[in-house]
């Protein structure tokens, strides 16, 4: 078991009793099971977090052995005391998901037969107050997933310039209020720096007009903006996907949760490159190299069903989707 979890005390971090449902378990469960049910399989939890789906599969599938990736060190700890029926079939390690290609090269595995994304902001982090991703309760301007990342949401807004702020605000957001947003920061951290999520949303609700207030919180798409910036989500999961696919092995099978449209935009985008036919149009016969490298198992992107949007409410915006690799590159 390869692991540095050195992190917050057990004192500090959330009892096992107390973590969430894993979403979509058994649609996973489903999906991977073909490829993990068979001697010597690997699977990689990209987003390991408190190892529910983790947990799961290692009891299903008694032959399997885990490769989990958190960048969270908190979330890592958890996770390993969680796994510990199952310390000889576990590596965990401690590395944003973009880095998955360097962590098996580390542990001398040139190939995975499954791999599972559950991306964006996990449970236990949107609970700890502290750490400044909820725009509902007061905390520091934290947002980071790794504690030990330089950038926080705090330096973003100390130091971005209004066109900078407008930009990850429109992109990372889509809030159509951006410029507004942006301008209304600026003119505020002249008089006072910004140090509390509440002196954020005290500013952003001042300058929304109550009709658009009344759609939702209007901090909403800001605190989402800041947290892509600063843990680099879109720009990582373009990166991670590619990787991600190429450690599949052939007949080996990647599986995907996003629960925001940026997010799964990627991966459709992705998915859908690599499923379709390099062929030049008007060719009469496809040639082997130009066939389709993977394969969708699934239609489109699957949400959850109703019944598990009720017991699990963060079940409520996923959008699941899953490839089969049909050979590599010739």
């Amino acid at each position: 078991m390869t692991t540095d979890t050195t992190a917050a005390s057990p004192g500090d971090r959330p009892q096992l009793s107390e973590i969430h449902t894993p979403v979509l378990l058994e649609r996973s469960i489903e999906l991977l099971g073909p490829v993990l049910d068979k001697p010597g399989a690997i699977l990689v939890d990209a987003t390991l977090g408190m190892g529910g789906h983790a947990e799961a599969m290692l009891s299903r599938f008694p032959g399997l052995t885990l490769v989990g990736l958190d960048r969270d060190l908190d979330a890592l700890a958890i996770a390993e005391e969680r796994l510990k029926p199952f310390h000889d079939r576990i590596h965990l390690v401690h590395t944003v998901y973009d880095g998955i290609l360097d962590a098996l090269a580390g542990l001398g595995i040139s190939e995975v037969q499954g791999i599972l994304f559950d991306l964006g902001v996990s449970s236990m982090q949107l609970d700890q107050v502290e750490r400044g991703f909820s725009y509902s309760k007061d905390a520091p301007l934290d947002m980071r997933m790794d504690s030990t990342s330089p950038l926080t949401a705090e330096r973003i807004l100390a130091d971005y310039s209004e066109a900078e702020l407008r930009r990850i605000f429109q992109e990372y957001g889509e809030e159509k209020l951006a410029g507004r947003y942006a301008k209304a920061i600026v003119e505020a951290r002249e008089t006072a720096p910004f140090v509390r999520s509440a002196q954020l949303v005290e500013v952003i609700t001042k300058v929304t007009p109550v009709a658009v207030q009344r759609m939702g919180h209007p901090a909403k798409r800001v605190f989402q903006a800041l947290r892509i910036e600063v843990n680099q989500e879109l720009a990582v999961l373009e990166r991670a996907i590619p990787a991600a696919m190429e450690a599949v092995a052939v007949g080996g099978r990647i599986v995907t949760m996003a629960y925001q449209s940026l997010e799964d935009r990627i991966v459709k985008r992705m998915f859908a490159a690599a499923s379709t036919s390099s062929a030049p149009a008007g060719l009469p016969v496809e040639l082997p190299e130009h066939k389709p490298l993977f394969t969708l198992l699934i239609r489109g992107a699957e949400q959850a069903s109703e019944d598990e949007k009720a017991i699990n409410p963060r079940a409520t915006s996923v959008r699941l989707r899953a490839a089969e690799r049909l050979r590599r590159a010739e």
